[in-house]
């Protein structure tokens, strides 16, 4: 089983301060977050909330835009945190287009970002949505996208979101194998076409957590895109998780 960590987009409803809300974390039982913004505080000061409750930041979801317009500032501040996986977390259909073209397009200008990253030890991936499943001339767009990216940059596979768009979240993984180190662990109501807590949709998750192993997965990252009550979420996707 992989380290879970958690999104705190899932969060972003709350008005918990940072420090009483990584508490909460912590006593869940979670070892690390996925960032998505940064509270409005510096890198040291996040950095000390982090180690004070002994959760790791395991990766960050930052715009393709942000990413492009001021990469070196955003390494220097993941770099202080001690992150070194940056992850474009969606792009608009103006910047992925509809065709095949369109999206190898895109993975290139993901392979160029990546080399740039990698010069400071950085790591970029990239996260799907159910848009990325749609398949154009025989291949989902993820493939295409992702075979002109190049296996410097990481897919950091949504598994509802697979769902979602009709495919299969244990054959998603398998297929990248060596390239999927950060995972969404979340489920999808088939049945009420949303977001459903880990283990209360339709993901078959024995298959998935034995294909998440096989393919090298280090970080299993509970989100919930539109929790009613955040905080019993996750503990509810936590409990299942850690009983598997």
């Amino acid at each position: 089983m992989p380290n879970l960590a958690v999104q705190l987009y899932t969060l972003r409803t709350l008005q918990t301060p940072p420090d009483a809300l990584m508490a909460s974390l912590a006593a869940i039982g979670f070892q690390g977050v996925e960032l998505a913004g940064n509270f409005g505080l510096s890198a040291p000061a996040l950095r000390d909330i982090l180690q004070r409750h002994n959760l790791r930041a395991v990766s960050a979801h930052v715009s393709l835009d942000s990413l492009e317009a001021d990469l070196p500032d955003v390494i220097r501040y993941h770099k202080t945190l001690g992150n070194d996986v940056l992850v474009v977390p969606w792009v608009s259909e103006a910047l992925r287009g509809s065709t095949a073209a369109s999206w190898q397009q895109l993975g290139e200008r993901l392979a160029r970002l990546s080399r740039r990253c990698a010069h400071a030890n950085m790591k970029l991936m990239y996260h799907n949505h159910d848009f990325e499943m749609v398949v154009i001339d025989g291949r989902p767009a993820i493939d295409w996208l992702m075979e002109a990216a190049g296996p410097a940059v990481g897919f950091e596979i949504d598994l509802a979101w697979v769902q979602a768009g009709g495919q299969d979240p244990a054959t998603m993984l398998r297929r990248y194998s060596g390239r999927a180190s950060r995972v969404h662990a979340k489920d999808w109501n088939a049945a009420q076409r949303d977001i459903a807590d880990v283990g209360a949709g339709s993901v078959n998750w024995d298959e998935v957590l034995a294909a998440a192993d096989d393919a090298g997965v280090e970080w299993l990252i509970v989100e919930h895109d539109r929790p009613a009550d955040p905080l019993a979420s996750i503990g509810a996707s936590y409990a299942f998780l850690a009983g598997k």
